[in-house]
């Protein structure tokens, strides 16, 4: 979608193009909310601090969209190929590194009861489990907090795929 398009779009037609990035109403409204924008970065800027700070149900809400890293995410949806495509240098790793990273989501679940997120695009599986064992060591407060900027990055990372200037 060109900018022009995503500026005079009807809000059901955004909210198609948003919600992939990230299904938070709060962040969607904003975006829409802040229309129009005069450059693409303007609108890369409110994805950035739309709907900031994001609440624990919209958290866990969004993370229902999200499969573990290393695993395929289940279906055909927007959501789904976006992140096959964010995953790619994951699924091709050692399967030693792969094995790890399954046993630290499990980790991750039972310490923090939800799925790891991570900005995985353009990481090697050897980071990202770096990444994941370090996580493991915060304390829940904090990891809730890097969880929403890693949904904000995601998010964002989505919408420039999405909208051209």
């Amino acid at each position: 979608m060109l900018l022009e398009q995503c500026n005079e779009a009807a809000r059901v037609e955004l909210e198609k193009v948003l919600r992939p990035c990230l299904d938070i109403q709060r962040w969607i409204d904003g975006i829409i909310d802040d229309r129009p924008y005069s450059s693409r970065e303007a609108l890369l800027d409110s994805a950035r601090i739309a709907a900031d700070p994001f609440t624990i149900p919209e958290i866990e809400s969004a993370l229902a969209h999200h499969p573990r890293i290393g695993q395929k995410a289940a279906g055909t949806s927007t959501e789904a190929k976006l992140s096959a495509a964010e995953q790619a240098r994951v699924s091709g790793e050692d399967p030693a590194i792969l094995a790890a990273i399954a046993e630290g989501n499990a980790a991750y679940e039972s310490k923090f009861g939800r799925v790891f997120l991570i900005r995985a695009a353009g990481r090697s599986a050897t980071d990202i489990l770096g990444s994941l064992n370090k996580r493991l060591e915060n304390p829940p407060e904090v990891e809730l907090a890097v969880v929403a900027q890693q949904l904000r990055e995601i998010a964002v990372l989505r919408l420039e795929g999405a909208v051209a200037a």
